[in-house]
């Protein structure tokens, strides 16, 4: 059973053209398919709209409470119920999610260390319900998931949709006779060795190519957290993890693959 976990962010979520683009690429792929989706500049230009400063540190969002309902409007409604009508359009039967739909992710609180998330959950390797999904997988239904996850007390937590991906795609890679592919779609076509332009993608990473890119700034912000979670998804059972834009999940060449 080989199943392709594709998580979709930045700019191709913004714009209706390049989401209705990528989810048609999605449902072309072939085989057993899970969609994960965050949603963070929607959500960024929701709370400037109402006046909510939001807080970014090393590529990651502080979650306080006005915040968090804000993520959770936008990216478990608008955003989720939005790309599940698309793919209903392409004809691909899809069932949007949260984390507390059917105990699909549950999460813990981000523990306090010298930055204070907030509101948002981290999660491990028990927490990803596959029974669940591969459930929905095995009745032809494509599961869609948002960012949003559960402690199992009541509480709804923002958790980064990257490190879901790569869990997900970890937990079903333990799964009996299981085979999955991690891929992160964004509006680039890899990781770039130049942000300025555009063709200058790695065609392949490996983790020491990664942490000397850190060191020396090749890399910064979101990109950072999005390589963390590749490697490890690599590391943990995972086939084959690659980044780039969504018509590569098609075209072998226009991606970033990650090595060990």
């Amino acid at each position: 059973m080989k199943i392709h976990i594709v998580k979709i962010g930045g700019h191709l979520i913004n714009d209706q053209k390049d989401l209705n683009f990528s989810l048609k690429s999605f449902c072309q792929l072939q085989g057993y398919k899970v969609l994960i989706h965050g949603g963070g500049k929607k959500a960024d230009f929701i709370s400037n709209k109402m006046g909510i400063l939001q807080k970014i540190i090393q590529g990651r969002r502080i979650t306080d409470k006005e915040t968090l309902d804000i993520v959770v409007m936008t990216y478990a409604g608008m955003i989720n119920k939005n790309i599940v009508a698309l793919l209903q359009s392409h004809y691909c039967n899809a069932f949007g999610l949260c984390g507390a739909d059917g105990n699909c992710i549950k999460s813990y609180l981000r523990k306090k260390t010298n930055i204070d998330y907030g509101y948002v959950g981290d999660i491990n390797s028990k927490s990803v319900n596959t029974r669940l999904i591969k459930f929905l997988l095995k009745n032809n239904i494509i599961p869609v998931l948002c960012s949003i996850t559960h402690d199992g007390m009541g509480n709804l937590l923002n958790t980064n949709a990257d490190t879901i991906a790569s869990y997900i795609a970890i937990s079903l890679a333990k799964e009996k006779n299981c085979e999955t592919e991690l891929h992160f779609c964004f509006e680039k076509k890899g990781v770039l060795r130049n942000i300025q332009d555009s063709e200058s993608f790695f065609q392949k990473i490996n983790f020491n190519s990664f942490q000397k890119m850190k060191e020396n700034h090749t890399i910064t912000n979101g990109m950072i957290p999005k390589l963390e979670n590749a490697f490890f998804a690599l590391k943990n059972g995972v086939s084959q993890v690659s980044i780039g834009l969504p018509n590569y999940l098609n075209d072998v060449n226009n991606k970033t693959i990650i090595c060990p």
